[in-house]
């Protein structure tokens, strides 16, 4: 490594302190992504709980449901409700295993960084003695 031009190596240097950075902003911000998704799954099984628990009765004067859409609501059967409800939960957890892998793989590139700089800077000590 001292074999190397003081520029080359602040180059280097240079190169993995913007990894470790951009694997760190990115790190976070899928954090806050997951964890925004995890809210929004909780509030979707609380609703489709509360729907369970209302009772069934036959025929047309079933219990009316209604699903926002933009400044208004629309009446929507009940069948109709519990089917997006879980599909909107389907898509969440998809949605979450992605972020989830994607965030190991940036725990895993950031750790590969500061191990890179740690190893830098020990070498760099070693050579200075």
């Amino acid at each position: 490594m001292s074999q190397l031009p003081d520029e080359t190596l602040r180059r280097i240097l240079q190169q993995i302190q913007n990894t470790a950075q951009q694997s760190s902003r990115s790190l976070s911000l899928c954090r806050a992504q997951i964890s925004q998704k995890e809210r929004d799954r909780r509030v979707l099984q609380l609703t489709t709980g509360e729907i369970m628990a209302i009772p069934r009765t036959s025929g047309a004067d079933d219990v009316k449901m209604y699903k926002g859409v933009g400044k208004m609501f629309m009446q929507i059967p009940r069948p109709i409700m519990e089917k997006d409800l879980k599909a909107q939960e389907k898509q969440l957890g998809e949605e979450i295993a992605a972020l989830t892998k994607k965030s190991k793989f940036l725990e895993k590139q950031l750790a590969e960084a500061q191990s890179q700089l740690k190893d830098i800077f020990h070498h760099a000590e070693r050579q200075g003695m």
